[in-house]
């Protein structure tokens, strides 16, 4: 089996449009975490979409693996940037996490015991014990992004997606996020790839950063100009040594 991750000149547009990415090609190694950044507009989240196979490109290839996209749906984990749920649909936190299961039911299957306890040592994981029976829109938006790593986790994913997963959280729970999700990808093996703009919290946590602007540009986090750290995205990518 292939121990990579790779995109070989892929090219996307949305309705014929402007490609929003553009000839990218990328490699990465299995069980790594890396940092994708880049302005906004330059195709992250399509690029996410991409790997998890809710896209398709209009030319080039993409191979998870050995294997196209999509994988089998607990393959791969997805945190959107936001999960639209419906305010009059009363759907406790619990059930959203178990929703990570549900290509495992059958077609008239219920969830199980062992499914509830799986869900509950989630969100004891992430912290939210005492929330497992609250309303998932009377939470707060971190919470709420916290209860969508749960339910992306819960499936035990090869590979993880991640848009953007600190945006609602504050300094300190977002520490406690990246000191999560490297225990993940060490313990379970997991590759992780996460969309931020804070990227400072993440350099001395990654093994790779993508840098997204239309096109892809693969970095060492040791080399990344450190304008990049502040968000001023130009090029070029690394650090030049004074003349």
């Amino acid at each position: 089996m292939t121990e990579t991750i790779e995109a070989h000149s892929i090219s996307f547009s949305y309705e014929k449009k402007s490609p929003i990415l553009h000839n990218v090609s990328f490699s990465i190694e299995k069980k790594s975490f890396v940092a994708m950044i880049g302005p906004n507009g330059g195709g992250k989240t399509t690029l996410l979409n991409l790997l998890a196979g809710l896209e398709k490109p209009d030319t080039g290839s993409i191979s998870l693996f050995g294997e196209n996209p999509p994988l089998h749906p607990t393959s791969v984990g997805y945190v959107p940037q936001n999960l639209a749920v419906e305010a009059s649909i009363p759907i406790t936190v619990t059930e959203v996490v178990l929703g990570g299961l549900l290509s495992q039911l059958p077609l008239w299957g219920s969830f199980s015991k062992q499914h509830y306890d799986k869900a509950h040592h989630f969100l004891e994981t992430i912290g939210l014990t005492n929330y497992c029976n609250k309303a998932f829109q009377s939470l707060s938006g971190g919470q709420k992004q916290r209860v969508l790593i749960a339910r992306a986790l819960i499936g035990e994913p090869s590979l993880l997606l991640l848009d953007e997963p600190t945006a609602h959280l504050d300094a300190h729970i977002e520490e406690e996020l990246y000191s999560f999700l490297v225990d993940i990808q060490k313990e379970k093996k997991t590759t992780i790839i996460l969309v931020s703009h804070q990227i400072q919290s993440l350099l001395s946590r990654v093994d790779l950063i993508l840098s997204v602007h239309g096109t892809v540009e693969t970095v060492a986090p040791k080399a990344l100009c450190e304008h990049f750290a502040l968000g001023l995205y130009h090029p070029p990518l690394i650090e030049r040594s004074a003349p």
